[in-house]
């Protein structure tokens, strides 16, 4: 009888330790210690677990919190990284940059951009597209391999103000990536989205697209 009173009151004891221990918010450690040496506590005397058990669970504890160390540092690494980009290129602000993109804000002011041919092309064209798919080509017309610079005159073209897609034709099936120049007007972080620029020309974009830093006006 004694035996059994004595083990009804560990198990209340545990069990009241184990709820102190989750209730007050301690670290998955302390509970999973907590929740062990209670299990060695409460072992059949006649029948006791293999040792090598517990250490195999003290093991897994140990890969666990180490796990949970090298995100928590991965973590905090990248935000004060992201915070470093924030701010240098918030020093930015007001410079010109290129910006690899597949559409472009039209206004009045003529858009200049480029892209890089990996082959000559005879028939070379800049092509954009509005939102009901009409679109207006600036023939570039042969072009060698290498760097193609090209302006964008929304009056010569007949643009009206909007957004368009933007893509390069030429007569070898390539479609190079256009990059196109714009003043960076602000950075913001976001926290969907990283690092976010604002270019006019283009709109938001991530920072990951600029191509260049092409100083102020």
């Amino acid at each position: 009888m004694s035996a059994v009173i004595n083990d009804t009151t560990q198990n209340t004891t545990s069990t009241s330790g184990t709820s102190a221990v989750a209730s007050n918010g301690d670290s998955v450690s302390n509970l999973f210690t907590t929740l062990l040496v209670a299990q060695i506590r409460n072992q059949n005397p006649l029948d006791p677990a293999d040792p090598s058990e517990f250490v195999s669970q003290l093991t897994q504890l140990s890969q666990t919190e180490a796990l949970q160390k090298l995100v928590s540092q991965g973590t905090n690494s990248a935000a004060a990284l992201e915070s470093m980009q924030v701010m240098a290129l918030g020093a930015q602000v007001g410079s010109q940059v290129s910006v690899r993109t597949g559409s472009v804000s039209v206004s009045d002011a003529a858009i200049s951009g480029r892209f890089t041919l990996d082959a000559s092309s005879a028939e070379t064209a800049v092509v954009l597209t509005d939102a009901a798919g009409k679109t207006y080509r600036l023939e570039l017309g042969t072009r060698a391999a290498g760097e193609v610079s090209f302006t964008l005159d929304p009056a010569k073209l007949g643009l009206p103000k909007g957004t368009y897609s933007i893509a390069v034709s030429t007569d070898n099936g390539a479609t190079p990536g256009v990059d196109i120049d714009g003043t960076l007007q602000s950075v913001k972080l976001s926290s969907t989205d990283g690092v976010v620029l604002n270019v006019s020309n283009v709109g938001n974009v991530s920072s990951t697209v600029v191509t260049a830093f092409n100083g102020r006006a």
